[in-house]
């Protein structure tokens, strides 16, 4: 068999969302597994949808995500240049040549008179699809508009009758009939060709052996194949992957996951877990693994375990997924994830941790266990940076009402003041011993004191805690809440 090439053409028209993160992955994945190349190919070719910084923004999320290009942009190739729009005398030349032989013309039809006529055929309930005005134009007919410097595009001539059958990997042979395509543009007016003609074209000199991409160009591909018919190329294999839908069924929105994904890093999910998620949406590794590595995946995969059916972006699974990989990580390493996050939110300063290091690692060990995502270490962490400024409503209601809370607390702080080593062993101890000399549980003294240190009802180990923030920062929220109590 052939060395497999497959693609990635992304058009720089904004961020790379969820969908197009998921196609690329399963070329990457299909080349890795077939020890394939990976080509990473920019589709720019529409100047009005064109978003500058766009390009950057695509590197950056494919490498976040892991995914690595053999040829294309940043790095070259044996097929470059690999942005279209530095292409586009190669689509002139293809479009010309079509033209010469027959499978393309000039029309010379203006924006309004081709308004117009959408406008007629909605009127009359029928298919916008452009008349063929052009098509039947004699010699001398299109000389005078030549002559006259009328701008033109070139149109494909399709085939007036019969139909157009190519073969999905997924869904087999598909048919449309000819009579339902229309003669579509290849080369605007601007001479910039549209995606038809540099797609087919680019794919046939690049070598390209599977074409994979979402559904949604499925409608496409019969145009594809009879392009690639008269420039009597032999199209590549198409395996047009399977829709993303939102949990309820519905078509995936930015409401329900169609978000950048760049924002899903922001939102503090790692690169693996989406990865790993991503690479489940539609596909099936034959088992009921769930977690898996990029390796474990890329050993596994194959086309035939890929199914045509939607498939559900359900993202507190992906949450569920994240928090087994944070769980998983070395402290070391989540420190070295999350210290960005601390450093924005005015945690942490500078690079060099020092001395602060071992405080921030068991912070984390704290925190661990509770996180699904890498946001949750900052605001779950807030407390260990800054005294709180007020204490969770629900927390003062239930566990501050009483009316010896205060005498409670106070009490505690007598006996936090007079411990020599203040670890988690001595404080439990001290704790528990003041509990059972007031015939009181040890529980009437450790809601309303996490209370009071931290803002909050709930969080990790309160002893732990306790060492963690150490003896001044705890015996100063201590009494910083005697005194609010009072107010």
């Amino acid at each position: 068999m052939s060395e497999i090439r497959v693609r990635f053409a992304p058009s720089p028209t904004g961020y790379l969302h969820i969908g197009n993160a998921r196609s690329a992955l399963f070329a990457w994945l299909f080349a890795r597994a077939n020890k394939g190349t990976f080509i990473l190919r920019i589709e720019d070719t529409d100047r009005k949808r064109y978003v500058q910084g766009a390009e950057q923004v695509i590197y950056e999320s494919l490498r976040w995500l892991g995914l690595d290009w053999d040829e294309g942009p940043e790095v070259g190739g044996d097929y470059g240049p690999y942005v279209q729009s530095q292409r586009t005398d190669i689509y002139r030349q293809a479009a010309e040549a079509l033209i010469e032989s027959g499978h393309a013309y000039r029309c010379y039809c203006t924006p309004e008179r081709l308004a117009a006529l959408r406008e007629e055929q909605q009127r009359r309930k029928e298919n916008s699809q452009y008349d063929r005005h052009c098509r039947h134009l004699t010699e001398e007919e299109r000389a005078v508009y030549e002559q006259a410097g009328k701008p033109s595009v070139v149109r494909f001539k399709t085939p007036l009758e019969g139909a157009t059958t190519f073969h999905d990997y997924l869904r087999g042979d598909v048919t449309f009939e000819n009579a339902g395509l229309d003669d579509l543009v290849l080369l605007k007016s601007d001479g910039y060709p549209t995606y038809h003609l540099a797609n087919v074209v680019d794919d046939h000199r690049m070598k390209i052996t599977h074409v994979l991409r979402a559904d949604e160009w499925i409608s496409s591909t019969p145009r594809h194949v009879l392009l690639y018919r008269a420039f009597g190329w032999e199209p590549p294999k198409f395996v047009h992957l399977p829709m993303i839908l939102s949990p309820d069924g519905g078509k995936l929105s930015k409401r329900r996951g169609a978000v950048s994904l760049l924002e899903y890093r922001d939102r503090g999910y790692l690169p693996e877990a989406v990865f790993n998620f991503l690479a489940l949406l539609g596909w099936s590794p034959g088992d009921d693994r769930e977690k898996m590595s990029v390796e474990e995946i890329v050993s596994v995969f194959t086309l035939d375990r890929m199914s045509p059916k939607g498939a559900a972006f359900d993202e507190t699974k992906l949450e569920w997924l994240n928090g087994q990989y944070i769980h998983e990580l070395s402290t070391e390493d989540l420190l070295n994830r999350v210290a960005p996050l601390w450093r924005d939110a005015g945690f942490i300063e500078g690079d060099e941790m020092g001395a602060e290091r071992d405080r921030l690692l068991s912070i984390l060990t704290l925190l661990k266990e509770r996180a699904r995502r890498l946001t949750d270490f900052v605001e779950g962490a807030r407390y260990f940076f800054e005294d709180p400024q007020e204490y969770e409503e629900k927390g003062r209601r239930k566990h501050w009402k009483k009316p010896d809370v205060g005498e409670r607390l106070n009490a505690l702080k007598d006996r936090l003041e007079t411990l020599d080593v203040f670890n988690e062993e001595h404080l439990e101890t001290a704790l528990r011993g003041l509990a059972e000399e007031r015939g009181i549980s040890a529980a009437k003294l450790i809601h309303p004191a996490r209370l009071a240190i931290s803002g909050r009802s709930f969080g990790p180990g309160f002893f732990e805690m306790m060492e963690v923030l150490g003896k001044e920062t705890v015996l100063r929220r201590l009494d910083r809440a005697m005194r609010v109590l009072i107010s």
